[in-house]
């Protein structure tokens, strides 16, 4: 989490950051109160047929993520959902606890980070590599950095 907080303050990036009980789904969340703070995204870490692509995909909470669909609108293979080690290996993180600011683990720009138009110019919620903390973002500073770090973004109706 450390990592993260640095790279938010050293990119002058406003942000909230608020501790709470582990969470590991979107409904969790909802019981805590935390979707209150703002928008909390859905996030999806998928992979193509032969494993050397990953996405990860992010989106409104509410919508249900049709795979085959986004497979399709990426032009991909058949997606399926990455391994726990998968996760860990590209974006340093457990189940439970995937995030878009897991980019500043991805050192070689591997991922490609799929966003619902829903969320641009929103303030969203992600966790910051753990599931007990949350930080609220504005997705437009988000993005930029993510876009810094060199991932290629893509931008879908979910």
């Amino acid at each position: 989490m450390e990592n993260i907080l640095k790279v938010l303050n050293d990119e002058n990036i406003d942000y909230r950051i608020i501790k709470h009980k582990r969470v590991y789904t979107i409904e969790e969340i909802k019981y805590i109160n935390l979707d209150k703070e703002g928008l909390i995204p859905k996030n999806i870490f998928l992979r193509n047929t032969n494993g050397k692509v990953h996405y990860l995909v992010t989106c409104h909470p509410d919508k249900k993520v049709d795979i085959k669909s986004i497979a399709n609108d990426l032009n991909s293979t058949r997606l399926s959902f990455a391994s726990l080690e998968r996760l860990k290996k590209y974006l340093n993180v457990c189940k439970g606890s995937v995030s878009p600011l897991g980019f500043i683990y991805d050192e070689n720009i591997e991922v490609i980070f799929v966003f619902d138009k829903e969320l641009i110019n929103k303030t969203i919620g992600v966790h910051p590599n753990r599931n007990d903390y949350t930080i609220f973002i504005k997705f437009n500073d988000l993005v930029k950095l993510i876009e810094g770090h060199g991932n290629e973004i893509v931008y879908l109706d979910i």
